[in-house]
C-alpha cells in the first residue's frame, strides 16, 4: 500500500486525463467483497487486500479533490494528499461496524487534503485560529450560496452577510477573499483523451453505475442515518449536544464556546465529547450486530 505504488497525475496538458482514464479502470466493490478485504487486511495484514481497497476508491478521492481546485494549488499534489488520507483510512478501519468504507474514508481524505492546503498557505501567513480556518475553507461556498459569484471585491453587504455566517471580522472577510481571488481560471473545461470535452469532474461517473446502484447506496445511506438517530437516543440533552456542535456540525464548535455555554471546564466538555461519541459507537454496533443477526434469521428460514 506503497504511495508510490497508485497512479499519479504527471506534468503537461495530457497528465489529469490520462489519470482519470487510468483510475475508471478499478473496479467498485461489492459491500460483501469490500468487507472479506477489510477483514482480510485487519486480520492478516494483506497488503493485496489493501491495494484493492485504495484503488477501488480512487475516485472518491479524485472527486473530493474538486472541491478544492480553487485554492492555487497543483491538483496532482492535491489528490496525492488525499490519496495518502484515503491510505489511512484503510488502515484504521473496522468493517465490523456496519459502514461502507467510502463513509469512513471520506473524512480522512478531506482532513488530508485541508492540512496539505494549511500547510501551503502558510507562506502567506494564513490565519490558523479556528475561525480563520473556517472562513478559508467555507468563504467560496458561502459566496456561491448568496450569488456573490463577481471578480474583485465583495459588495459591503456581501461582506457583512459571510461574516455573521462565519463569527469572524468583516476584515478578515475582506482580506481572504483577496487572497482566494485569481483562481477562475482553475475551473477552465478540459478535453478528454477521447475527444469529448467538459469539465474534468465529469470525468469521475463510473460508467457502470445503474439507477438501481445508485437506488440501493441511498437507501444505504438512509439506512445509517436512522441508525445514528437510533443511537443518538442514548445520549442525554448536555451530551447530545456537544456532540453533534463537534462530531456533526459543518463547522465544529469550538471547545471554549461550549465551555461557556454550559460553564464548566474546556478538559470537562472534552471529556463529555469522547464519552458521548463513545455512547454512540456502542450503541451503532449493538444495531448493526441486531440487524446482522436478523438477517441471517431470515436467511435461515427462507
Amino acid at each position: 500500500m506503497a504511495r508510490n505504488s497508485l497512479p499519479s497525475i504527471t506534468a503537461g496538458e495530457g497528465g489529469l486525463n490520462r489519470y482519470l482514464d487510468e483510475i475508471r479502470k478499478f473496479p467498485m466493490l461489492e459491500p460483501q467483497e469490500e468487507y472479506m478485504l477489510a477483514k482480510r487486511y485487519q486480520e492478516h495484514g494483506d497488503r493485496t487486500a489493501a491495494h484493492k481497497l485504495v484503488t477501488s476508491h480512487l475516485r472518491l478521492v479524485a472527486k473530493i479533490a474538486m472541491g478544492y481546485r480553487g485554492y492555487g494549488l497543483p491538483i496532482g499534489e492535491v489528490v496525492s494528499e488525499g490519496n495518502v488520507g484515503l491510505m489511512q483510512a484503510v488502515k484504521k478501519f473496522d468493517p465490523e461496524r456496519g459502514f461502507r468504507l467510502a463513509t469512513y474514508a471520506m473524512w480522512w481524505i478531506k482532513a488530508s487534503i485541508q492540512e496539505y492546503i494549511l500547510r501551503s498557505w502558510s507562506l502567506v501567513k494564513m490565519g490558523t485560529t479556528a475561525n480563520q480556518k473556517r472562513l478559508f475553507f467555507n468563504l467560496r461556498r458561502l459566496k456561491g450560496r448568496i450569488q456573490a459569484i463577481d471578480d474583485g471585491d465583495l459588495k459591503p453587504e456581501h461582506v457583512t452577510e459571510i461574516a455573521n455566517k462565519l463569527k469572524v471580522s468583516e476584515e478578515e472577510v475582506v482580506s481572504m477573499n483577496r487572497r482566494l481571488s485569481g483562481d477562475a481560471s482553475l475551473n477552465a473545461p478540459i478535453k478528454a483523451s477521447e475527444g469529448d470535452s467538459g469539465q474534468w469532474q465529469d470525468w469521475l461517473v463510473d460508467d457502470h453505475d445503474s439507477q438501481e446502484a445508485v437506488l440501493i447506496e441511498q437507501d444505504e445511506l438512509d439506512t445509517r442515518r436512522r441508525m445514528l438517530a437510533r443511537a443518538m437516543s442514548v445520549l442525554n440533552d448536555r451530551e447530545r449536544r456537544i456532540f453533534e456542535a463537534r462530531r456533526l456540525a459543518e463547522d465544529p464548535v469550538t471547545l471554549e464556546e461550549l465551555s461557556s455555554e454550559f460553564d464548566i471546564s474546556r478538559e470537562r466538555v472534552r471529556q463529555i465529547e469522547v464519552r458521548a461519541f463513545e455512547k454512540v459507537q456502542d450503541a451503532v454496533r449493538k444495531d448493526a450486530l441486531e440487524r446482522a443477526n436478523a438477517l441471517r434469521v431470515v436467511e435461515a428460514t427462507a
